[in-house]
């Protein structure tokens, strides 16, 4: 065996690269989702903790802010749709979309310490509610770019990869978004251990400036130039109305969104509760915290692993989701536990199981998303963007009913309307937990009649011999 041929075996995702997509080009263009894995820890892992803790801001406000970027998620179908339908007279449809969202991503980071301090009172200023004001102006802007970066990068590397390989690229970018999480969280809680309002400024402002180049390294040269004539830009477009019906029209695509929806509505609700949870009930400080996230994406990355041993055996991904809710389950009893046996352990496998099962459900909508056909007027955008919008949808949603049912829950128990036995400070963060693992067992129901569809998973043909090759992976 060649030296080339061993280099080749030896590099992960080697085999996901194609003449259209040398894996220099690949590696290169999956930086994108590094930057929109690190905004995700920021706005998720390290800004609530900092926000509900340091600053002493109630819980639903921060839900609300962290929610807010989620209000531009409905609109990740139509910028899909927009990308595919794009004309430009050097011929580039996607790489506008990628740069103007890195331009509104960076922007955002750049104004929300600023944004922040305002909000907590570290400043003197007359203007009323200027500090919500700017820190929804942030949350806004940071959103928009996340949502717009990563559907037209998504688009971007379907686009350039060929039938046989698009599964593994899209699996190489779910990687690399998860792997941004997890890099990007240990270098936060490293650089936060030592908290002050001067050190976030530093390190918010960082990861702009960090966004901005690992994004422009992403898409350079990435879309080919090809001059347009003026008749070809002045052509009719299809409307976005028919291009929605077509997609839907594929299959049972509005119940599988509605699977989506429901499934991330559950998992998510804890995604602005589980640090603050670690800091004032579990004791742990703003460093300790912001490594739960990358234990989520630890968690996330197994599932990922799971999934394609499972999906290689010919599981049906319906059925693989139900597994990853069970796992969910499980990981919320874990994390409700923690608190009154005083178990550190616990509480972050707790954490590390919830990132498994939601990555598991997240890979099997995802694969039965992909299997709906996309025929005529419906490209690849708009069904990655509609997939995305509906689990966006529901996380921001989640997060916001997360906060308000805490301070609700802990608003009653303080005043003693729950009696005295309930009176205790981690029983608004419980509340939401044994609300979410109720909603899991709802989104069982819901998944129930889904198993039953002609969904074909095909299985490779090396699944016999045992291995897992990494074209066994989701698309």
């Amino acid at each position: 065996m060649s030296v080339k041929h061993l280099t080749l075996r030896a590099l992960p995702f080697a085999d996901a690269a194609s003449d259209g997509l040398p894996l220099g080009q690949l590696l290169r263009l999956s930086l994108f989702q590094v930057s929109v894995g690190m905004a995700s820890v920021m706005l998720l892992g390290t800004l609530n903790r900092v926000m509900i803790v340091e600053l002493s801001l109630a819980a639903t406000l921060v839900a609300a802010m962290i929610a807010l970027p989620v209000l531009i998620a409905p609109f990740r179908a139509l910028l899909g749709f927009r990308s595919d339908t794009h004309r430009s007279a050097i011929g580039w449809k996607r790489i506008p979309y990628l740069w103007f969202g890195s331009l509104w991503q960076m922007g955002g980071l750049a104004l929300m310490p600023f944004a922040l301090l305002v909000l907590g009172g570290d400043t003197v200023h007359d203007v009323p509610f200027a500090g919500e004001v700017l820190a929804a102006l942030a949350f806004l802007m940071t959103g928009l770019g996340l949502h717009m970066t990563q559907t037209a990068g998504l688009a971007l590397a379907s686009d350039r990869a060929d039938d046989e390989t698009r599964p593994r690229v899209v699996a190489l970018l779910y990687v690399m978004f998860l792997v941004g999480m997890g890099v990007s969280a240990l270098i936060f809680g490293w650089l936060l251990r030592d908290f002050s309002p001067l050190t976030l400024i530093r390190v918010v402002q960082g990861a702009a400036l960090a966004t901005i180049i690992l994004n422009v390294i992403a898409l350079w040269k990435q879309e080919h130039v090809r001059v347009m004539s003026r008749e070809e830009r002045a052509a009719p477009r299809p409307s976005f109305r028919d291009a929605w019906s077509d997609f839907a029209d594929g299959g049972d695509a509005g119940r599988l969104l509605a699977v989506v929806f429901v499934g991330t509505l559950a998992f998510n609700m804890q995604d602005v509760l589980l640090e603050p949870y670690g800091g004032e009930i579990m004791g742990l400080s703003v460093s300790a915290t912001t490594w739960l996230s990358a234990l989520w994406a630890l968690g996330a990355l197994v599932g990922f692993g799971c999934a394609a041993r499972w999906l290689a055996r010919g599981l049906d991904p319906f059925r693989m989701a139900a597994r990853g809710i069970l796992i969910g389950v499980t990981a919320f009893s874990a994390v409700v536990f923690a608190a009154p046996m005083g178990s550190n352990a616990l509480f972050y496998g707790g954490a590390a199981g919830i990132g498994m099962g939601g990555g598991l459900f997240a890979v099997a909508t995802l694969t039965a998303a992909m299997t709906l056909p996309a025929r005529g007027l419906a490209g690849r955008g708009l069904a990655l963007g509609a997939w995305g919008a509906a689990q966006a949808t529901a996380a921001g949603l989640s997060i916001a009913l997360g906060g308000a049912i805490r301070d609700g829950v802990s608003q009653l128990a303080a005043t003693g309307a729950l009696g005295e036995v309930l009176d205790t400070p981690a029983l608004g963060y419980t509340t939401v937990y044994h609300i979410e693992i109720a909603l899991l067992f709802a989104t069982l129901v819901v998944l129930g009649p889904l198993v039953r569809l002609s969904f074909v998973n095909p299985v490779h043909p090396n699944a016999t011999d045992g291995k897992i090759g990494l074209a066994d992976f989701p698309t």
